[in-house]
């Protein structure tokens, strides 16, 4: 029987998170939406590329929770996107009530799946779609990490002219501009890039990695990241569904990990079959457990608006 993954939210992050799923063969496909039409038409073209691509997944377009029934993973990218000049926070209240919605439809049709939440502000929504969901904190999990850190070794690799593949980079903390790159821990080829560019090469790019979102924003001007956000969902379902036990950086929530209680916050994670296997736990300085601390606080904020 083959694993089944289901999208809710066929906007673009969730249109194209079933894109790479399905191109990768990694499970059968169900995408989700209130609106009548728009995830039939994007499920149908993309089930008529698999023979293009010699995959065999199947891909559903459908507006019925029922079609949802027995999913492996929910990714949940439903909500209301950013536009210029709008914060992450400025979502948090129309999205909280999109996610109150979709999470209670999702557990009633799949009891044991694990929640990977996309949706802004990521790291309230994941805590709010915990809360909702009843399920322990294995089985929640927040994207943020996997695209900061994509983002960082982006620029990373530019400024060294190097492979990506040879750049691991490390992004703790909130989704948005309180997020704690770590370049102690970032290296190239095993090199700590702070030995390969001085200290204000590597705040800039700390920089433009915390403003990555919103650099985008501004230039598509009526939307928003798409490509490297769902890109970064289809890693988590890929170490889930192959059981990979692959170490990512993923908002979970803390229960005393890192000095923080009660809070869905960005660290790295063990992901497996279960979901989150293990909350790994580094070492930090004084100056970047004050920065988590700050980043812990804000999202304690977010989270504190809506009474999650």
């Amino acid at each position: 029987m083959r694993n089944k993954v289901t999208i809710v939210g066929s906007g673009n992050v969730g249109a194209t998170a079933a894109h790479w799923i399905a191109s990768k063969e990694l499970a059968d496909v169900v995408l989700i939406d209130i609106v009548e039409g728009v995830p039939q038409g994007k499920g149908l073209d993309l089930l008529e590329a698999m023979p293009i691509e010699k995959r065999d997944s199947a891909i559903l377009g459908t507006n019925d929770y029922a079609d949802t029934a027995n999913s492996d993973i929910v990714v949940i990218t439903a909500g209301i996107p950013r536009k210029p000049g709008m914060s992450r926070d400025d979502l948090l209240n129309t999205n909280h009530k999109i996610m109150n919605d979709v999470v209670g439809k999702v557990v009633h049709h799949s009891p044991n799946c694990i929640l990977i939440i996309v949706s802004n502000p990521l790291d309230a929504m994941a805590q709010a779609a915990y809360k909702m969901s009843g399920f322990p904190r294995e089985r929640v999990i927040g994207m943020a990490g996997v695209l900061d850190s994509a983002r960082f070794r982006t620029f990373i690799a530019q400024e060294l002219k190097v492979s990506v593949e040879n750049v691991n980079a490390f992004v703790l903390g909130g989704h948005g501009d309180t997020m704690v790159p770590l370049p102690r821990y970032s290296t190239v080829a095993g090199i700590p890039i702070t030995e390969l560019m001085d200290q204000a090469t590597l705040d800039r790019i700390v920089q433009r990695t915390r403003d990555g979102g919103a650099e985008i924003v501004k230039h598509l001007k009526t939307g928003s990241a798409y490509y490297a956000p769902s890109a970064a969902a289809t890693e988590m379902v890929e170490a889930i569904l192959k059981d990979k036990k692959k170490i990512l950086p993923c908002a979970a929530y803390l229960n005393g990990e890192y000095g923080i209680h009660g809070l869905f916050v960005g660290v790295p994670v063990k992901l497996g079959a279960k979901g989150i296997e293990q909350i790994i736990e580094i070492k930090l300085t004084p100056e970047e457990k004050t920065a988590l601390d700050k980043s812990a606080t804000a999202v304690k904020e977010l989270v504190a608006v809506i009474n999650v």
